[in-house]
């Protein structure tokens, strides 16, 4: 893995500064020994460096595709429709690559074999979901059946692709309404940009195919909601996690930029703890 010239650390780059990448880019500013930000990408450069005004060190504001070239690790935060200008570039210098659209990778899992040729890692964050490292655990047996379901506050919902086809006025609910009930590939293309937490599930288990999904817009919560259920030859487990929404995107748990900065630490950290 490269590293800097001029110092030990991994240089970050974050492609993205919405509810995920400021979080991450503002951690990584106040100081996590072995990191170092080194620049960021953004659809509105000028509102990037308003946002950056009170950082310590503030970092540079370049294109996407630029951001493999001043990188060690790249983290993707973007819009799904710009993650392969960002995926690209990273995989093609042998760079790790940390997705956070997971849903879309879903689509360009020939990356993984090009970052095979290339000596890049992809590293996918845990995110807003609990137990990947039981589930990746349980994978090396028998997996007899992941079951998934999620409950989100209605607003969390309303911009959803399959919400906004249907019609539908989640407002208005007083009562529990089931979205959806299939496998995780179906509810990838139903809802595009709120199943990342399901699609990495699935990859690190039984797949997209046999990876059960439920979808409730819930009035009676004001967290975003996840239960997994997992039955395998080794192990039978259940796990509830519920997630504070973030102030700037109610569909994304507070848990997740967290989720990234430990994935990150964790390239430098001398002990980690979890499979």
């Amino acid at each position: 893995m490269a590293s800097s010239k001029n110092s030990g650390d991994l240089r970050v780059a974050i492609g993205g500064l919405g509810a995920v990448g400021l979080v991450v880019a503002r951690r990584l500013d106040g100081g996590i020994p072995g990191l170092r930000l080194v620049a960021v990408s953004a659809r509105d450069p000028a509102k990037a460096a308003r946002k950056m005004a009170g950082f310590k060190t503030p970092v540079p504001v370049i294109d996407l595709g630029a951001l493999a070239e001043r990188a060690d690790v790249v983290v993707e935060c973007a819009p799904p429709e710009r993650f392969l200008d960002i995926a690209r570039p990273a995989i093609e210098r042998g760079r790790v690559f940390m997705p956070l659209s997971v849903t879309t990778f879903l689509d360009h899992l020939g990356l993984v074999e090009r970052a095979r040729e290339t000596g890049a890692r992809i590293i996918v964050p845990t995110g807003a979901i609990v137990g990947l490292d039981a589930v990746r655990a349980a994978a090396e047996g028998t997996v007899h059946s992941v079951v998934m379901t999620t409950r989100k506050p209605p607003k969390s919902l309303r911009s959803a692709k399959f919400v906004v086809e249907q019609g539908l006025d989640l407002d208005a609910l007083k009562e529990p309404l089931r979205l959806y009930q299939g496998s995780v590939r179906q509810a990838a293309a139903m809802f595009p940009a709120n199943v990342n937490i399901a699609v990495a599930l699935s990859l690190a288990g039984i797949g997209v195919d046999r990876t059960r999904y439920e979808v409730w817009a819930d009035p009676a919560v004001s967290r975003n909601t996840h239960t997994v259920k997992v039955d395998s030859d080794s192990t039978r487990f259940e796990m509830t996690i519920e997630n504070v929404p973030s102030e700037d995107n109610p569909g994304t748990g507070k848990n997740t930029a967290l989720s990234v900065i430990a994935a990150l630490r964790r390239l430098v950290q001398p002990l980690t703890v979890g499979t």
